[in-house]
């Protein structure tokens, strides 16, 4: 990325491999997964140190090690999410503390598509809200890639998942990933639906990756004592909210969670790469919606932006 603005700042260039320094490792991207926070930054309102590669999370094989670096070979199969940023390159070093070893039965288009969305379910279920067997649960975008990871742990964990979809092909898409109950179109009266689906009750938790008018909505649909998770503005800026938005008489909890700040620890990062991990093989991952070469990256974040996609979008070295 050469500058902020639009995909035409999105440019393929040649840079030399080099020896990872220690406690580095470097990484033979084979698929690498697709994020709005990826156009969050192209577009300035993450800032990245100019130029910059984009991308937060991929899988492939351990090319190199730099010195110091214990329990890992060459040629081991790995995935990584999360910062450093730079996921969108044929091959690059970062910290070895950040890979995690991917199993043999999972495969690597699977683990690109499913570490960031994997993560940041983990974060929202367990860290966010305690989501268990009796939960209901509304998500927004339920037929896209943290959609479908969101809706297929919950009802895992025993939940009723209300989801939320743009026309009826996604609300399909929704119910296949196991979704209870679907509201469909960007005008439905959403609040009114989920009141009936509630018996008037609301749910027990939202997620809102949505933003702009949606998460006023998110707040109604939620109960007294319920929590709503704010996690992006896929159409547009998160309205300023004034404390008596959430309380005393709605009594509501609003969390702003970052799943970037959620891997950062790397504690906390290895413990929920490992019941990602434990999930994906229980059949709990993200659906692959699309494949892009990575050299039509931009192309992939038009279609991710526009609304046009379904699931997870990889980019292919």
């Amino acid at each position: 990325m050469t500058g902020v603005g639009g995909v035409e700042k999105l440019e393929v260039s040649q840079i030399s491999s080099k020896q990872p320094g220690p406690g580095m490792a470097r990484i033979r991207n084979l698929a690498i997964g697709v994020n709005f926070i990826d156009i969050y930054h192209r577009t300035g309102l993450y800032p990245l140190s100019l130029p910059a590669a984009l991308g937060v999370e991929a899988a492939g094989v351990v090319e190199a090690l730099g010195e110091g670096v214990t329990g890992f070979s060459i040629g081991d199969r790995v995935a990584y999410a999360g910062a450093p940023v730079g996921a969108y390159a044929t091959a690059r070093s970062l910290p070895a503390s950040r890979l995690i070893k991917l199993p043999d039965g999972i495969e690597f288009r699977s683990a690109a598509a499913s570490m960031l969305k994997g993560l940041t379910a983990h974060m929202l279920l367990t860290r966010t809200y305690a989501v268990e067997r009796g939960t209901t649960l509304l998500v927004h975008g339920a037929a896209g890639g943290l959609g479908s990871i969101l809706v297929r742990w919950a009802k895992h964990l025993g939940a009723t998942v209300i989801g939320t979809a743009g026309s009826e092909a996604k609300a399909d898409i929704a119910r296949s990933y196991g979704a209870d109950h679907v509201i469909v179109g960007r005008n439905a009266d959403l609040v009114s639906e989920v009141g009936s689906l509630t018996q008037g009750v609301g749910v027990d938790f939202t997620i809102d990756g949505i933003g702009g008018d949606t998460l006023l909505k998110s707040l109604a649909c939620t109960r007294r004592f319920g929590t709503v998770a704010s996690i992006g503005q896929a159409a547009g800026a998160i309205p300023s909210l004034a404390v008596e938005d959430i309380g005393p008489i709605r009594s509501l909890s609003l969390a702003r969670p970052s799943v970037m700040a959620y891997a950062a620890d790397l504690t906390v990062y290895h413990h929920a790469a490992e019941a990602l991990l434990e999930m994906m093989q229980k059949g709990v991952c993200t659906e692959i919606g699309g494949e892009y070469p990575l050299a039509e990256a931009a192309q992939a974040q038009s279609d991710l932006e526009a609304g046009r996609t379904t699931g997870s979008l990889l980019l292919i070295p």
